[in-house]
């Protein structure tokens, strides 16, 4: 029998990532499930409920249930995450004490559903950490000095820009523009440029493969098969990385136009140290390629992505489990808590 292990949680609407202590990082799964709704049965979680999006036959249903980094689905979210840590922990004597990180523009109402859902998932207590915070940790910043740092975190579901200073958030916003928005911008352009219609899968391969918000050296391109309309019949079209530029152009906008805001707020003593120590990116949608120089440009600050920055949410996450125990009871987020001493 496993004694108990405790859990951090990146709880995204792209993915779910879960890092054990003492171990790392365990899983990285789709926030997806399948489900028979005839019976309610869940029948598949992550990758193999992924496969089965947009192809599941009438009484199956492959959904996700988090949205814009939110719960949408309560019941699925919580027989999702009871899925996802039996996995990550198969074996154990006790319930693990769990944190899950959070948007940093989430409501009361919203955290206590996370706090719920962890609860009934099997968690013997839950924390939350708010993403921006949890991705400096995890991308390494020293941020419990008196010294501005500015992380600009794109998931699936949301962007979440944040000035943080001794441990804690000074300034920030979280916008429901990310990776889901970038599929839904390639889909709409292939549509109205292409007269094809295709599916978010083969938009979120086209992203990956050549998707940029800054112009490339050399022009990339690949060939893409959908559904003409007209026809109703298949057919395969080029798409080029300086389409997929026009494409992302009014989302990638909104993210830098939301880092404007939050420096426009920020003190300018803050403000100054950015300037010296840089914009750190991380999150899935850092990788789009270029936007790093597009921030860069648009600010005239020194912009890099996290390494590793997929992951930097989650050793974030469990980097803090080694705090749980000096924690006042009673306390939820551990980012509203300033001295962490991370």
């Amino acid at each position: 029998m496993g004694f108990v292990r405790d859990m951090g949680i990146d709880l995204g609407t792209a993915s779910v990532l879960v890092y054990v202590q003492g171990k790392g990082v365990v899983l990285r799964e789709p926030s997806v499930v399948a489900m028979d709704k005839s019976t309610g049965r869940l029948l598949q979680v992550g990758s193999a409920a992924r496969k089965m999006l947009g192809r599941t036959p009438g009484n199956i249903v492959a959904l996700r249930p988090l949205r814009d980094g939110v719960i949408s689905d309560y019941d699925m979210t919580e027989r999702m995450l009871r899925a996802f840590i039996h996995q990550a922990a198969p074996v154990r004597l006790f319930r693990p004490r769990v944190v899950i990180c959070v948007p940093s523009g989430i409501s009361e109402v919203e955290e206590r559903a996370v706090i719920d859902a962890g609860i009934h998932a099997g968690a013997r207590r839950v924390y939350l950490i708010e993403e921006p915070v949890a991705a400096a940790i995890g991308a390494g910043l020293d941020i419990d000095r008196p010294e501005g740092h500015l992380v600009v975190d794109i998931g699936g579901g949301t962007t979440d820009i944040a000035v943080i200073s001794l441990s804690g958030v000074v300034e920030s916003v979280s916008i429901k523009i990310a990776g889901d928005a970038f599929d839904d911008a390639i889909v709409k352009y292939v549509r109205r440029k292409h007269n094809l219609l295709i599916g978010t899968r083969t938009a979120e391969e086209i992203k990956i493969a050549l998707g940029c918000v800054f112009p490339r050296a050399e022009e990339e391109s690949m060939e893409v098969t959908g559904h003409d309309p007209l026809i109703g019949l298949p057919r395969a079209v080029t798409v080029s990385s300086t389409e997929t530029i026009e494409a992302f152009e009014e989302p990638a906008q909104r993210i830098v136009d939301a880092i404007h805001e939050v420096l426009e707020r920020t003190p300018p003593e803050l403000v100054a140290d950015i300037s010296t120590g840089g914009i750190v990116m991380t999150g899935g949608g850092s990788l789009i390629w270029g936007f790093d120089k597009l921030i860069e440009s648009h600010t005239g600050i020194e912009t890099r992505v996290a390494e590793d920055a997929i992951s930097c949410v989650a050793y974030g996450t469990g980097k803090s489990l080694a705090h749980l125990s000096s924690m006042q009871d009673g306390t939820r987020n551990l980012s509203r808590r300033k001295q962490m001493n991370l």
